[in-house]
């Protein structure tokens, strides 16, 4: 099968192109950013050219969109939209113009906001960001897509959590480093809970999915179970080799005044700070979401979430010893 991954440079979409190399595909990575692992691979482009789009999807099967405007700090918000949405637009009309029948899309679990308790497939889009707003209107475009000829096209939506593994800086690095470095005040109780996905199991249940059938799935994905905030943190000293935690606690309030104090200061010196008043509710808010269709798939994770950590953690190591090989982080489907 020849498969299109649009972001396919990225954290997630190097993991991918290597699984479904290993089983006899042909991949064609379209990407701004050529491939560490993969440069033979790969069509330069960005998502927002219509022309280059239809390009790379010329003679393809299957197409797995992963590209995303994603950082929480964007300026100006508008580009979440240019990105992710206009670009959701160019793969869909892409794949109307070439043929393409079958695709999966990433999303993200911020299209449920985070204000829910154990969202499902079928719980309301209420997101509480510009990115997960994006998504919400992303999945629309490619749901449009499907109806157009629901009798020959197969679409996935895949709903990750924070995913985290060897070579990503995102939420779980930035943790694991603020412990690392004795930065770490753990804003609130630590009570709430986080579901978390490793890399490998995510793409591993991303390889399963591609069908002949007709039709519409969405899945959230979480490996299970889900972590309090509190309990990953123990872990992560454990795994440091730190010992028992010690760190500041802070009062949610604070944690959130504190966040708004950089948000001024962000503004007013248009610069980017590690501390913002979404990272703290973020931070602070339950995040678990439902995998009740994920398991009735049947599909098992094959890392266990402690294991994912552990890889993670000797691979930083290796990074600073200068032994690790570094892929461009372009594309986090996940949300914190």
């Amino acid at each position: 099968m020849r498969i299109c991954v649009i972001g396919g440079s990225g954290f997630i979409g190097t993991r991918l192109v290597e699984k479904l190399v290993a089983m006899q595909h042909d991949v064609v990575i379209f990407d701004r950013l050529s491939s560490v692992t993969f440069p033979s691979r790969v069509m330069l482009g960005d998502v927002r050219d219509a022309a280059a789009v239809e390009r790379a999807l010329q003679n393809c099967d299957y197409v797995i969109a992963l590209a995303a405007e994603h950082r929480d700090d964007v300026r100006p918000v508008s580009r979440y939209f240019d990105v992710n949405v206009g670009g959701a637009k160019n793969v869909a009309a892409a794949m109307d113009r070439t043929g393409v029948k079958r695709a999966l899309f990433v999303s993200s679990v911020a299209v449920y906001g985070l204000k829910q308790i154990l969202p499902d497939e079928s719980s309301p889009l209420a997101p509480a960001s510009p990115y997960g707003e994006s998504k919400v209107q992303a999945e629309a475009v490619f749901q449009r897509w499907r109806e157009d000829a629901p009798d020959v096209r197969s679409l996935v939506i895949v709903r990750p959590v924070v995913v985290f593994g060897e070579g990503n800086r995102g939420n779980v690095f930035n943790l694991i480093e603020q412990i690392r470095r004795k930065r770490f005040v753990m804003v609130g109780r630590g009570h709430n809970r986080k579901s978390m996905a490793y890399v490998d199991n995510v793409v591993d249940f991303i390889c399963t999915q591609p069908s002949e059938s007709s039709g519409i799935r969405i899945f959230n994905y979480a490996d299970k179970p889900d972590q309090r905030v509190r309990d990953l943190v123990r872990t992560i000293y454990s795994l440091l080799g730190l010992g028992s935690p010690g760190y500041i606690f802070l009062p949610r309030w604070l944690g959130l005044f504190a966040g708004y104090f950089f948000d001024l200061a962000a503004i007013l010196t248009r610069r980017s700070f590690p501390v913002s008043s979404r990272r703290m509710r973020g931070f602070c808010a339950d995040t678990s979401v439902s995998t009740v269709a994920l398991e009735r798939t049947g599909f098992s994770p094959q890392v266990d979430l402690l294991v994912g950590l552990e890889r993670m953690i000797a691979h930083l190591d290796d990074d600073e010893d200068g032994l690790a090989p570094v892929a461009h982080d372009q594309a986090r489907p996940g949300a914190g």
